[in-house]
């Protein structure tokens, strides 16, 4: 643990989240923290651990793939049972209750996946003030197994159709336990049923904003460096940017940001990113151009994962470097290197039950630094969702147009370019996304839309222009919607607005001769493109 999370730790109230497995727990956790109260993600493994380390205040268990029907599948730690803390168990969470306190689970039902509809047949402090006895609420589910008999002093609080049991609780014990899932955006009053549960039932304070966070993250920062230097790596996204603000604000001109100009950034965004820092900020900045390391070592490469490492290696070799350099100003050696790790990056890391959430986000480093290097990570966003980081660069005076910005990857548009890198591929990629994005602000929609950007796919098409004859690249464009960055819908375009777009990349960017819309939706998971 880091001194800035022992310190949120002891000034605020949490709950604590246990992990199943389920690809949208931490859509809980953001829930959770909307709600004002600072909340952590634990393994069921290692819950019984945390839960004594970490002190909640409520737990709250999530769904998960495995059925409790199966002999050695996930429990919730008996020590979090006999606690007396508030619980709300949220699908496989409502089983493994059901089945470790005497209740009943069953398989072979009717399953029910998708939209569904429960009736309230009585009241709930969870429904407080949202959802009334005899009324029919929108919600999501997501189950094979279902409970068939709840344990002794629980009672039956709402139904659906393929799940009697929907909502079943032991007030008295303050158990709470939903078949269905109020995180995702699907079940709509789902974010005030988790706000009932940690701010109404469990009574947690609703301290934990990024004006709290901000001055926690300064004091941290300040006992951590001390009079030592850092060297903050700037990427050009929104992470690394307000981590480096927030760095600079905590130990001024002892901070020195490192901005690697890799050559596979959006057209304009380093020149961005180098006014920002140095004209706004007035933060030391050392501009790195790097276009031939980098697209030098990608050429001809075209295994996803390939161009993250070597890519997250690069970055790591070039900061080296460049620390050596700076050493040598008479200042003395940086010791700390500075990084834009978020919460996501931190769990996801870590190998909870085999599923969906052991990828590893290989070019955030996570992992640590090589020890050649001798460097010690500076990482004061660890703790925060992007959402936060918004919120927090807000705080600090960003401008909104840098901190609004689409999510764009670390190794950006080597993997919105499947297939082997070359520098012309790059070249045609910049200049269509370019055009797109400039359609979409022109449009108004750019605040709408979640994530847009361009994909140069791995094939050609034949083609007539004009009077003759093409065998060009066909261009993709993607747009979702999405209020969590875990699901996410197609953007709805009008076929002018496409049509307008497909013309202008087509006449202005030499060496595409097609475009097409990806209206893909996408269920909780990763939504990049690669």
């Amino acid at each position: 643990m880091t001194d800035l999370h022992d310190d949120i730790l002891r000034r605020h109230d949490k709950a604590l989240i246990v992990d199943f497995g389920s690809q949208v727990t931490q859509l809980i956790a953001r829930r959770v923290r909307e709600a004002g109260v600072y909340c952590e993600i634990v393994p069921f493994q290692s819950a019984e651990k945390a839960f004594d380390a970490i002190r909640p205040g409520a737990v709250i268990l999530s769904g998960g793939p495995a059925s409790v029907t199966e002999k050695g599948s996930p429990r919730a730690p008996e020590n979090i049972l006999k606690s007396g803390l508030p619980i709300l168990a949220i699908c496989y969470g409502q089983q493994t209750i059901a089945a470790q306190m005497g209740g009943a689970v069953e398989g072979g039902h009717a399953a029910e996946f998708g939209r569904a509809e429960v009736e309230v047949i009585e009241d709930s402090a969870l429904f407080d003030g949202l959802w009334e006895k005899g009324g029919r609420y929108q919600v999501w589910m997501s189950h094979g197994d279902r409970v068939t008999r709840l344990p002794e002093g629980f009672t039956v609080k709402a139904r659906s159709e393929n799940a009697p049991l929907a909502v079943a609780s032991d007030e008295k014990r303050k158990i709470f336990t939903t078949q269905f899932h109020p995180e995702v955006a699907h079940t709509p009053d789902g974010a005030r049923l988790l706000a009932n549960f940690v701010q109404k039932v469990a009574r947690l304070k609703s301290d934990w904003t990024m004006a709290a966070f901000r001055g926690e993250a300064i004091k941290s920062i300040r006992a951590q460096v001390g009079q030592g230097r850092v060297l903050c790596g700037l990427s050009g996204g929104v992470d690394s940017a307000v981590a480096a603000v927030l760095i600079h604000e905590a130990i001024g001109e002892r901070v020195t940001c490192v901005f690697v100009d890799h050559g596979l950034l959006r057209m304009g965004e380093a020149e961005e990113v180098v006014r920002l820092f140095r004209d706004h900020y007035n933060i030391p900045l050392v501009h790195v151009q790097a276009q031939d390391l980098f697209i030098g070592a990608l050429e001809g490469e075209s295994d996803p994962e390939t161009k993250r490492k070597t890519i997250g290696r690069l970055f790591i070799e070039t900061f080296e470097a460049e620390a050596k350099k700076i050493a040598a100003d008479g200042k003395g050696a940086p010791e700390f290197l500075a990084q834009g790790t978020l919460y996501p990056d931190v769990i996801e890391s870590v190998s909870f039950t085999g599923g969906p959430s052991v990828t590893i986000k290989s070019h955030h480093n996570v992992g640590g630094l090589p020890a050649r290097m001798n460097m010690k990570l500076v990482e004061p966003l660890r703790e925060l969702f992007k959402d936060e980081v918004r919120a927090l660069g807000r705080e600090l005076g960003l401008p909104e147009a840098f901190v609004g910005r689409h999510p764009f990857p670390g190794p950006g548009l080597a993997i919105r370019c499947p297939g082997g890198v070359t520098r012309e591929k790059l070249d045609i990629l910049r200049k269509a996304d370019a055009i797109y994005l400039d359609e979409i602000r022109k449009a108004g929609l750019y605040d709408v839309i979640w994530q847009a950007f361009a994909v140069l796919l791995p094939v050609r098409t034949v083609g007539v222009m004009g009077d003759g004859r093409t065998y060009d690249h066909v261009c993709a464009l993607r747009a979702v919607t999405s209020v969590d960055g875990m699901t996410a819908d197609f953007f709805p375009y009008d076929m002018a607005f496409l049509g307008r777009t497909a013309t202008r990349i087509i006449n202005e960017v030499k060496g595409v001769n097609r475009v097409v819309y990806d209206v893909t939706s996408k269920p909780p998971g990763t939504i990049e493109w690669e």
